[in-house]
């Protein structure tokens, strides 16, 4: 089931590439089906996946170069489930949703862009779910050859400069994840690149310089990934000039990646060291959460914005795992650390992707995401005011929402185990709830610029995509059990429980 969830979107990219004569109607059609049955199939997976079983499910493997231990290996925990399949449907969304350029010359190659989105899912899902750490390296390289076309070649503004910024610094961060990996293979007896068997055998768990540059050569290439600050500066302007559903991906799966990976390698290869190095990890996720909050909200180019609460959400998560990685004995407080992160991530890719969905809707119908050029759409497209209302309000971490959800798992660890770390990260909620009720009065409140008499409401498709998002939203605030019982059975083995 893994290996045609991945798989279907590869080989539909292939037929988008080699098939003469696709309309951009037909060329979109095509691929959301594609995106959505490998959906199902992660769903079907979801059902088949028992939390009070072994740690990984659904695996098979396959002997590829076994003298040197590489194998075909792919199987799921309840936080690579609930990733994956989340990734899954942010995929689906993005590529349903109408493209926001304004050139018929990057409409006239649809059935590229297309064929693009489809390679990225293809290669992202796999990240999630391969159990062999050279083909994780692979996949988690080969995702950005997707995102480095999307945004140069349908971008805006100056999307050649901006996509070359990406791929330059996140493949720096590989080169450095690379090393790692390295470092962990020849630290076995045997050779292998089999996670599970890194993480039983525990190679490393003496610590010691070795361990300590293993360490710091993993959490260098995720924390560009992901991304940590200072090392977040390619992903504002990558943000602005992709394409709205490019975004979407960027922010909902690409930087899950560099946390899955925090949660996937370090904490559960070498919880020694990362126990060590997890009070500075804490630090740095702080940093990111009150530095992304305050300068988000100096920011007058409203996907500019939202691309900087990336950042503070996702000092949310690393400060997470870091509770998880921590000393203390309060396995408790880890495992619900640990957990909220892994919320956090799914919660994240839901909003934030539908922010950045409708970001493209807004340069679509206007050209510019300047704040200050807005106003008064509230009477003007009732459905894209609620709708946006709906998602800033998640992202802030109201109560009833999935924001809420994982913040609050993630605070309550952190109290238990660093009690000092959790008071300032509050301020970034407050600051987060300042600009982004500074974005709805920009947007939708005060007098309706005579620019915007013909603005239009959001039609039919945007509509659906959204409030489907939405409505993830509200059930996981609303009942989260489905989603906690599936990721709290790794959270209890990846933080020493039983």
């Amino acid at each position: 089931m893994l290996t045609l969830a991945w798989c279907l979107p590869l080989l539909g990219a292939l037929l988008l590439a080699f098939v003469p004569r696709w309309t951009e109607r037909n060329a979109r059609a095509f691929a959301t089906l594609i995106a959505v049955i490998s959906l199902l199939i992660l769903i079907g997976a979801w059902f088949g996946f028992d939390p009070d079983g072994p740690l990984f499910q659904h695996v098979w493997e396959v002997p590829w170069v076994p003298s040197i231990g590489v194998a075909y290996r792919v199987g799921v925990d309840g936080i690579a489930l609930a990733v994956v399949t989340m990734s899954a449907l942010i995929f689906v969304a993005a590529i349903a949703y109408p493209l926001d350029t304004r050139e018929d010359s990057q409409r006239s190659q649809a059935h590229q862009y297309y064929g693009w989105m489809l390679f990225l899912m293809a290669t992202s899902l796999a990240v999630f779910v391969v159990l062999d750490l050279l083909l994780f390296y692979v996949f988690f390289d080969l995702s950005l050859v997707g995102m480095y076309f999307l945004i140069g070649r349908w971008g805006h503004g100056r999307p050649q400069l901006s996509a070359l910024t990406f791929f330059l610094f996140t493949f720096a961060g590989s080169l450095a994840l690379l090393l790692a990996i390295i470092g962990l293979y020849l630290s076995l007896d045997s050779p292998s690149f089999d996670i599970r068997l890194l993480i039983e055998q525990q190679p490393l768990a003496g610590g010691g310089l070795y361990a300590g540059l293993v360490f710091f050569g993993l959490m260098l290439g995720l924390a560009i990934k992901t991304p940590l600050v200072p090392l977040h500066t390619w992903l504002p302007q990558a943000h602005v000039d992709a394409p709205g559903p490019a975004s979407a991906i960027l922010a909902g799966v690409l930087l899950k990646m560099g946390t899955y990976g925090m949660i996937r390698l370090p904490l559960a290869m070498l919880p020694a060291t990362f126990e060590r190095y997890a009070l500075l990890v804490g630090l740095l996720a702080l940093v990111a959460i009150l530095y992304g909050a305050l300068v988000a909200l100096g920011q007058r180019n409203l996907k500019r914005r939202i691309a900087y609460t990336s950042i503070n959400h996702m000092g949310y998560t690393v400060l997470g795992i870091a509770i998880a990685a921590s000393f203390s004995d309060n396995l408790m407080a880890k495992q619900l650390a640990l957990t909220g992160a892994t919320v956090e991530m799914v919660a994240h890719g839901l909003i934030t992707g539908g922010l950045f969905l409708i970001c493209g809707s807004f340069w679509y119908r206007t050209g510019t995401y300047d704040l200050d050029g807005y106003g008064g759409l509230a009477h003007r497209a009732p459905r894209l005011a609620g709708l946006t209302i709906l998602l800033a309000f998640a992202s802030l971490g109201m109560p009833g929402l999935a924001g809420f959800v994982a913040e609050f798992q993630i605070f309550a660890g952190t109290f238990a185990v660093y009690p000092w770390l959790a008071v300032p990260a509050v301020v970034g909620i407050l600051v987060t709830a300042a600009l982004f009720l500074d974005i709805l009065r920009r947007l939708f409140f005060g007098k309706l610029p005579a620019s915007l008499d013909q603005f239009k409401e959001l039609d039919r498709i945007e509509f659906t995509v959204l409030s489907v998002l939405g409505l993830g939203v509200v059930a996981i605030g609303v009942y989260p059990g489905f989603l906690l019982e599936v990721i709290d059975s790794a959270s209890v083995l990846l933080t020493g429980g039983r």
